[in-house]
């Protein structure tokens, strides 16, 4: 049986409470529409924290079915699109053309050799923003993959990453290299002492601006 929601708790308690009920009615009616799946007031609860509906959906899904990403996980995630969304956005939803598929950059597309950084990047730009498109999840499978091979890092961590970089993709690129060099064994050589190839050259010499500007 669904748990009420009490509107006096803190927003992580409502949150984790949204998701409980979230998951345990996935599992009764998987079949359910997104736009019918949450009740007003959990709706409610997620544009409070610059959620959609549709958003929250793939989350709940994807642990309802895999078991991953795991409650915490989804916590800080939609901790980090919150804080975005109240200091930088003042709580209030934009009018930006939603980020669809067809606009993010190809798998195989790379900054200074690293494959799918500019996809990761990309979509991490706009969940902070809220302008991911309904059908395009942050940290789906192979977000989840890239991030594990480098450096291991949080997803919740690669969102603060890029909201601190301000657009400058040069600054997480040199974020991605570090996490990835942190987590080699001590007797691994240190790769940042080996010298540039020709793209790290370019890259360092002229460094890479988004096109779209964080706050």
């Amino acid at each position: 049986m669904n748990m009420p929601i009490i509107c006096d708790m803190e927003w992580n308690d409502s949150f984790m409470t949204l998701f409980r009920n979230a998951v345990e009615r996935f599992h009764e009616r998987p079949q359910t529409p997104v736009d019918r799946f949450f009740l007003p007031d959990e709706c409610s609860i997620l544009a409070d924290i610059g959620y959609k509906p549709a958003e929250m959906h793939a989350y709940i899904q994807d642990y309802a079915t895999k078991g991953d990403p795991s409650p915490s996980t989804i916590l800080l995630i939609a901790a980090t699109r919150r804080a975005f969304f109240i200091t930088s956005q003042r709580g209030i939803f934009g009018n930006a053309k939603p980020v669809k598929e067809e606009d993010l950059p190809a798998e195989n597309d790379a900054f200074q050799e690293i494959r799918y950084l500019p996809r990761m990047i990309r979509k991490a730009e706009a969940k902070l923003h809220g302008t991911l498109d309904e059908n395009v999840m942050y940290y789906c499978e192979k977000d989840r993959e890239f991030l594990r091979k480098h450096g291991n890092i949080h997803p919740a961590d690669f969102l603060q990453m890029t909201w601190a970089a301000h657009g400058d993709k040069q600054k997480m690129v040199s974020s991605v290299l570090n996490a990835i060099h942190a987590q080699q064994p001590a007797n691994a050589p240190d790769q940042r002492n080996k010298t540039p190839n020709p793209a790290e050259q370019q890259a360092a010499s002229s460094p890479i601006q988004s096109e779209l500007k964080l706050d």
